[in-house]
């Protein structure tokens, strides 16, 4: 059986001592996926500067969270569901009903966000190619610019990176993070608007 370390800041890699000294210096703490990804330097810093760029994106913070949920709840990662919830209701104050309604793998009940979630889920579950799909035409039609497809294929490639470390990792999630715990068992329990 493999076990992975998770990292603090003064025993990690040379490569992530830094980093992971920066980001507890930052939160307070350091998440469990960064102690993870540590073990891999290079991982850690690529992570963060797919992040960086997406934080760039014109989407908004509210729309960036959306795409970043939509992805976790789509690959089943336990760990980054936990800790995008964190984010958007501690760090963005969302309305409780858009988490709730991502957390359990519906569409939210705001039309842009719904367009945005679906077409997030679509560009996953169709691997790109999504040009001629339903969801993309949405999208559009709900104001959303060409470009903004592109920069939703970023938010999607940082958290597929994510998810997928996690998956092998099997990362604990972290105290600060556990009011926000979630399973795949949660998807599509409640009544809603399902995503397509």
């Amino acid at each position: 059986m493999v076990n992975y370390t998770f990292h603090q800041a003064d025993i990690a890699p040379e490569g992530a001592r830094a980093t992971l000294g920066s980001i507890a210096k930052e939160l307070g703490f350091i998440p469990n996926l960064y102690a993870g990804m540590a073990n891999v330097p290079a991982l850690l810093q690529s992570y963060l500067e797919l992040s960086s760029a997406f934080e760039k994106s014109s989407l908004s913070p509210v729309e960036r969270q959306v795409v970043l949920l939509t992805v976790s709840v789509r690959n089943s990662c336990e760990f980054c569901v936990a800790a995008h919830s964190w984010i958007a209701r501690k760090m963005l104050h969302m309305p409780d009903d858009i988490i709730n309604d991502l957390r359990a793998g519906h569409l939210p009940a705001e039309y842009r966000l719904a367009a945005l979630s679906a077409f997030t889920q679509a560009v996953v579950d169709k691997h790109g190619w999504v040009r001629q799909h339903p969801a993309f035409i949405q999208f559009l039609a709900e104001g959303f610019r060409q470009e903004q497809a592109l920069e939703v294929v970023l938010g999607v490639t940082q958290k597929i990176l994510s998810n997928y470390t996690n998956h092998l990792l099997d990362t604990p999630i972290n105290k600060e993070f556990s009011a926000e715990a979630w399973s795949r068992e949660h998807v599509g329990q409640d009544k809603g608007r399902t995503m397509v």
